[in-house]
């Protein structure tokens, strides 16, 4: 093994039930952008839940003992790297469930210490030169609530999207605006989560774009779930497929054509 590969970042992939169950090309990409960056790539089998769900719940006892168990599973990685910003700010979370037990409070913070999402990683911790893509068109970008305020997430995509001179990006009126969607939020009140996902489509279809990107996959879902339903016809892909050159799957919630 060569100096290069052995002073690799060992990076553990923490998956996302989202992408897990319902769009594995995002892990995919993710991998495919992590290694091509120079990281050594696992994916531990352990791995779960974030414990989000439980935690919006209000369940914090489950929700401590997921979080155990992703801090052990994710301990021995240099970095901990998530294609979701929901997820990766529910990590950093942790810390606060362990306020009254000084040893899972350190380990808490010391995982938050590791822990990026995958876009801020490769900007704001590899610092890559942003990746050329086959990808082409019209696209527009949706900033998911947890990326954008609790990590700081908004510029790091559309860098990384500026490598490409095929990409034409248009800025959506109140991209930083919620989509509804929210988790638990859009169970709980559905009729408020509609009207917002509305005004949201309105404001991507103002734009012209063929493709919405965003690095919330349960944005990107909900948010695809009513432009169907609407008959709009614009794409929605997470970045990280953009990004990876990873077109060749239909997009999400879009079926497989003969």
């Amino acid at each position: 093994m060569g100096e290069a590969a052995t002073n690799a970042p060992r990076v553990g992939l923490f998956v996302t039930c989202l992408v897990d169950f319902f769009r594995p090309e995002v892990g995919f990409a993710t991998v495919n952008l992590l290694e091509s960056a120079g990281c050594h790539v696992d994916v531990p089998e352990a791995q779960t839940c974030c414990g989000q769900p439980a935690y919006n719940s209000g369940d914090l006892d489950d929700t401590r003992a997921i979080a155990r168990q992703v801090i052990e599973t994710f301990s021995a990685y240099d970095y901990v790297v998530v294609p979701s910003g929901s997820c990766a700010g529910q990590l950093h979370k942790y810390p606060e469930l362990f306020a009254e037990d000084d040893d899972w409070h350190r380990r808490a913070r010391d995982l938050v210490g590791r822990t990026w999402e995958l876009l801020s990683f490769l900007t704001d911790v590899l610092a890559i030169d942003p990746p050329e893509t086959p990808a082409r068109g019209c696209f527009t970008y949706h900033d998911s609530c947890s990326g954008l305020r609790q990590l700081g997430i908004h510029g790091q995509p559309r860098q990384l999207l500026a490598g490409s001179p095929d990409i034409e990006l248009r800025e959506m009126d109140d991209s930083t605006v919620c989509c509804g969607f929210g988790g638990t939020f859009c169970v709980k009140y559905p009729e408020i989560s509609e009207r917002m996902v509305d005004e949201k489509i309105r404001n991507i279809t103002a734009t012209g774009a063929d493709t919405l990107l965003g690095g919330d996959l349960g944005c990107l879902m909900n948010i695809a779930g009513r432009l169907q339903r609407q008959g709009k016809p614009v794409a929605v892909r997470h970045a990280a497929e953009v990004l990876a050159g990873q077109l060749d799957t239909p997009p999400i919630g879009a079926r497989e054509t003969d």
